[in-house]
C-alpha cells in the first residue's frame, strides 16, 4: 500500500513538473525553462553545430540568448511520449515568423523530469 502512495505520489510531482516546464515555453520565458535542465544539457541550434556536455548555467545563457535573437513568444507542443525514464516532447516555438521545430528529452531522475537535450531546427 505504502508503494502506491509513493508511486502516484512520483507521478503527481513529474506531471507537475512538465505542467511548469510547459508554462514557461507557452510564455517564452528562457530563464523558466533552464529552471529544468539536468546538470550537463546537449544543445543545437539551427545552422550550427551540436555542443554537447554544457553546463546549466552555460546552457541557460545560450537559450536565452536564442530566445531574444529570435523573438521567440511561445510554444505549440505537438506531442509527447514516454520511453522508461525518457520523455519526448516536440512542438513548435513560436515568433514573429515561421517558428521553429523543437524537440525536448527529458530524464525523470528522483521523481523529476529534467532537460537532457534541446534540439531547435
Amino acid at each position: 500500500m505504502l508503494f502506491l502512495v509513493l508511486a502516484a505520489s512520483n507521478t503527481l510531482s513529474a506531471q507537475q513538473d512538465v505542467g511548469e516546464l510547459l508554462s514557461a515555453l507557452k510564455t517564452g520565458n528562457a530563464q523558466q525553462v533552464a529552471e529544468h535542465f539536468d546538470a550537463m544539457v546537449d544543445l543545437k541550434f539551427p545552422e550550427k553545430d551540436e555542443i554537447k556536455n554544457v553546463g546549466k548555467n552555460q546552457a541557460e545563457i545560450a537559450l536565452r540568448n536564442f530566445f531574444t535573437e529570435n523573438n521567440i513568444r511561445g510554444f505549440e507542443k505537438v506531442s509527447d511520449r514516454e520511453i522508461g525514464n525518457t520523455m519526448y516532447m516536440t512542438g513548435r516555438l513560436l515568433n514573429d515568423g515561421k517558428g521553429f521545430s523543437a524537440t525536448f528529452m527529458l530524464r525523470l531522475i528522483r521523481g523529476k523530469h529534467y532537460i537532457i537535450t534541446v534540439r531547435i531546427n
